[in-house]
């Protein structure tokens, strides 16, 4: 399933994938996310498009704003 809300994303992390979304991961996963010629960003977006490759970014954007001060 390839989640289509912040709700279904943040659920599929945290849940199915059993990862905290932490202040130093959220921000680690931005940092490759946003260099859109890096190897990883473009394996994602050949692979899911660039509409997801942009939610993706903004759901991790919304993260890191309640991520507070999980490490």
């Amino acid at each position: 399933m390839i989640p289509a809300t912040f709700s279904e994303w943040k659920h599929c992390i945290e849940v199915e994938c059993r990862l905290d979304l932490t202040k130093d991961y959220v921000a680690s996963r931005l940092a490759i996310l946003r260099q859109a010629e890096s190897e990883e960003t473009r394996r994602f977006r050949k692979l899911y498009g660039d509409a997801h490759w942009h939610k993706v970014v903004s759901w991790f954007e919304q993260a890191q704003q309640t991520a507070g001060s999980r490490r």
